[in-house]
């Protein structure tokens, strides 16, 4: 079973972090604090130019929307550079930690390849339900989902949020009712807002 659906009354702007070198290199991240490297500060510069258009299009009396980011330092590097490429302070945003990515618990630093190699019947078992299965003392999508639901339920405005991948797939389920069979095979991209409004999601 999915989790409960919910639609918040304010428009949500995500967007994923800039890769990391683990990015280009496959390894599971998780909660680990990687920074950006040199694409991924421009992904997070196109994407704020990006976010510049769609917010003045959206917003034609000029109030600004929330901006909240995750704690880690990927998240917060990007929020602020795409601030800045918005013409906005830096520094003038939220954190939350309920927008941490998905722990991967012992996995994390290692690659996919690495995990079937070292524990096949787990590896397996996560390919084989995605959703529910939990990491070595990590997280699964579902615990992630209970995590970001109370998050939701306090949305009032129109946000951006930056965050992480993992986040952004159980927004498309809980937001806009993508099965969970398929919600953790999304790919989510780097340099690419997605926008949640009225039950759906769409990337820009």
């Amino acid at each position: 079973m999915g989790p409960a659906r919910v639609i918040p009354p304010a428009r949500l702007y995500f967007l994923r972090h800039g890769e990391t070198d683990w990015n280009a290199e496959g390894r599971l991240q998780g909660q680990q604090d990687i920074p950006l490297n040199s694409r991924g500060r421009e992904q997070a510069a196109r994407a704020g130019r990006t976010l510049r258009k769609l917010v003045a299009k959206a917003r034609p009396d000029g109030a600004p929307p929330d901006f909240i980011a995750s704690p880690l330092g990927r998240t917060r590097e990007t929020m602020e550079i795409a601030r800045s490429a918005m013409d906005l302070d830096p520094a003038a945003y939220a954190i939350d930690p309920r927008l941490k990515e998905l722990s991967f618990g012992t996995w994390e630093g290692l690659t996919w390849p690495d995990v079937q190699g070292l524990s096949p019947t787990l590896a397996s078992g996560r390919e084989a339900d995605k959703w529910s299965f939990v990491p070595p003392a990590g997280e699964s999508y579902a615990m992630l989902a209970e995590r970001i639901t109370p998050w939701l339920h306090e949305l009032t405005r129109d946000t951006v949020v930056v965050s992480h991948g993992g986040v952004a797939r159980v927004l498309m389920a809980i937001i806009g009712g993508l099965p969970i069979e398929r919600a953790p095979m999304v790919e989510i991209w780097q340099d690419r807002p997605v926008i949640f409004a009225n039950g759906r999601f769409d990337w820009v």
